[in-house]
């Protein structure tokens, strides 16, 4: 089949830091780059790439707060900061290694904590309680990402990418779980190589869930009983300068995905749409602003915003179905 090619270029943003990862090659741009015509429903063909805020180590997490403010997590800096539109960082809590996060269902701020291998609930004074750091007994390996499902549970993955050098492993596999309100830890799959980032389906009916070592986006069917069933392979990311790591979707199904280049942007039966190039790499994104339109994307060391055609599906908000 043929493969439509229309690039958008601008100019890159700013000399940055994190240029170092390009290893002496020229600096990335800003680029929409479409595989499919379909791609320009989901962003104007003159959309700009912004830079709200600069000066990170290496950014994760972000997480939308309808107060009117973006959460991030430093793993290098070791924060997680409020980010405001207007450029405005205010340190929120200093914790070692804090990762991927997300609001539970009654808007409670839920973070991953590499270092204290636990999945944490932070307080706006930023005191912060564990929900959970052991399955069966055992300590989690370093949870890296997390996700309301559509019974309001968290999911998350807990892969070693991030395991504390000189502790053990005491849990055998790198797993997925489901965190109940209950506090109980439920296993969910134990066979992937690194899970990563995760999203459901706004229907709640698939989840998927990034492989980093593989470079692979896997999906499974969800059932009524919240197991995990006909897993499969939904897409594969090769090159270089980014993994599979972060993933959301927009409220018609399509998956976005951080990967070589930047975020590939995938339709609901696996065909790539395209994909936004980004001056540097990104581990993770997140849909934001009232109307859900805005995609926030945490660069290395500073955070983006790109306007969407598209609506970003965002769990537990008022307006997910």
């Amino acid at each position: 089949m043929r493969t439509l090619t229309v690039s958008v270029f601008a100019m890159a943003l700013l000399a940055l830091p994190g240029a170092a990862q390009n290893r002496g090659g020229p600096p990335r741009q800003f680029e929409l780059k479409a595989e499919s015509p379909k791609f320009w429903e989901l962003f104007d063909q003159d959309a700009k790439l912004e830079k709200i805020a600069t000066g990170f180590g290496f950014l994760e997490g972000p997480v939308w707060d309808p107060k009117g403010f973006l959460y991030v997590s430093d793993e290098e800096k070791n924060k997680v900061s409020r980010v405001y539109p207007d450029g405005r960082v205010e340190t929120l809590l200093e914790i070692g290694d804090p990762d991927g996060s997300t609001l539970d269902t009654q808007g409670h701020f839920v973070t991953t904590a590499s270092h204290l291998r636990a999945i944490i609930q932070v307080d706006p004074d930023g005191k912060y309680k564990v929900l959970a750091d052991k399955y069966e007994g055992k300590k989690f390996n370093s949870p890296n990402d997390i996700v309301v499902g559509p019974d309001g549970a968290l999911y998350f993955t807990d892969p070693t990418l991030d395991l504390v050098k000189g502790e053990k492993q005491e849990t055998p596999f790198q797993g997925v779980y489901r965190l109940g309100k209950d506090g109980s830890v439920k296993l969910l799959n134990n066979e992937m190589a690194a899970p990563n980032g995760l999203a459901f389906s706004p229907d709640g009916k698939r989840l998927y869930i990034n492989d980093t070592k593989q470079k692979e986006i896997r999906v499974w069917d969800f059932d009524s009983n919240g197991e995990l069933k006909n897993g499969r392979l939904f897409g594969k990311e090769e090159g270089r300068g980014g993994v599979p790591d972060g993933m959301r979707v927009d409220t018609k199904g399509n998956v976005y995905v951080t990967g070589p280049g930047g975020i590939w942007v995938w339709d609901p039966d696996g065909h790539q749409l395209g994909t936004i190039m980004t001056p540097e790499s990104c581990a993770n994104f997140n849909w934001g602003d009232a109307d859900h339109k805005t995609m926030y994307i945490a660069g290395r060391t500073s955070v983006y915003r790109i306007k969407a055609k598209a609506t970003g599906f965002v769990p537990g908000s008022s307006g997910a179905k």
